[in-house]
């Protein structure tokens, strides 16, 4: 079977499947060449992260096409549920890259707390004195509260790291949850764990956030988990980090609320505008960005290449040379 990992895959993954008989492509293919090329090679498997879409025209235009894998969390670029109604099978690896996501997270509420997006870009200037006095007002992160909105993989992982710095951590899930979250074993003690009791009531806990971290997919009607009215019921001198989907909140509204101070800072890995966000966003002394790398680490892309291989694998088997 010919497998086009057509945004990519670690060279541990494509080995895996090479060694299982598998024929596997990682030559890019424009969006819209993927229907002619996935027929004209006789592609049975399709591999994409973000870059690739695999909507309802090209699942309609490939009758050969019989697996869909996305390498990550989120599937809002592939049609899952008609492709699974048209008797395709769709993957994901939803566990490979959670601590990845979870450490970008992490160095966000760091950097922002102390105004490192910010300050590096200015030591040039070699005023020393004058950044001294504007950068000395940083925040610590102990003691203070970080609110976790989607507590699956991702937010608990999120969760260990956090409390682990010292931070009180609340969370928000769909469906309320006591999720034990384990910090590692401690010589001596044994594994400690830390139970997590999440609400579906963001509106109830979204004021006690000193800092909100975003874990939530992509809304099916497209609107907005934090627009306007969510910001009016937060602290006045908030953060914020979405490292999820871009949508997830209002642009517009962020930048309204960084402008009056209710919110301090933002920390962006996406945006609605993928891949050219808006300028204002790019430009804003208070918004740290990054180009959606959450799960781009070497750890996590092998974690996603081993695990799409071995989900693969377990649905065609081992192919055996004729």
């Amino acid at each position: 079977m010919k497998v086009l990992a057509n945004d990519g895959i670690s060279n541990e993954g494509k080995l895996a499947l090479e060694k299982a008989g598998y024929t596997v492509i990682t030559d890019k293919v424009d969006q819209a060449d993927l229907a002619s090329y996935v027929n004209a090679e006789n592609i049975e498997i399709v591999l994409v992260r973000s870059a690739t879409t695999v909507r309802k025209e090209v699942i309609d235009a490939c009758p050969g096409l019989k697996l869909i894998g996305r390498g990550g969390v989120g599937m809002d670029n592939i049609d899952v549920a008609y492709a699974r109604e048209n008797g395709r099978t769709v993957i994901n690896t939803p566990a490979s890259s959670s601590q990845s996501v979870a450490e970008l997270v992490m160095g966000h509420l760091f950097a922002g707390a102390r105004s490192l997006h910010h300050s590096f870009k200015n030591m040039e200037s070699g005023d020393f004195s004058t950044l001294k006095k504007r950068y000395a007002k940083g925040t610590e992160l102990r003691g203070k509260t970080l609110l976790i909105v989607g507590f699956g993989r991702i937010g608990q992982s999120l969760a260990s790291y956090a409390l682990g710095c010292g931070m009180h951590v609340k969370a928000v899930n769909l469906t309320p949850c006591t999720v034990d979250i384990s910090l590692g074993e401690i010589q001596g003690i044994g594994e400690i764990k830390v139970p997590i009791t999440a609400t579906s009531d963001l509106q109830a806990v979204i004021g006690e956030a000193d800092y909100i971290s975003l874990h939530v997919p992509k809304q099916a009607d497209g609107s907005a988990v934090i627009g306007a009215k969510e910001f009016e019921l937060m602290k006045n001198g908030v953060a914020l980090i979405n490292a999820a989907r871009g949508g997830v909140i209002d642009e517009d509204a962020l930048l309204a609320a960084i402008a009056s101070g209710k919110v301090a800072f933002a920390g962006l890995d996406v945006f609605e505008n993928e891949p050219n966000p808006r300028k204002d966003l790019l430009n804003n002394d208070n918004i740290a960005t990054t180009p959606h790398v959450g799960a781009a680490t070497v750890e996590a892309q092998d974690r996603i290449g081993l695990e799409l291989a071995d989900l693969i694998v377990k649905q065609f088997g081992v192919q055996v040379p004729a």
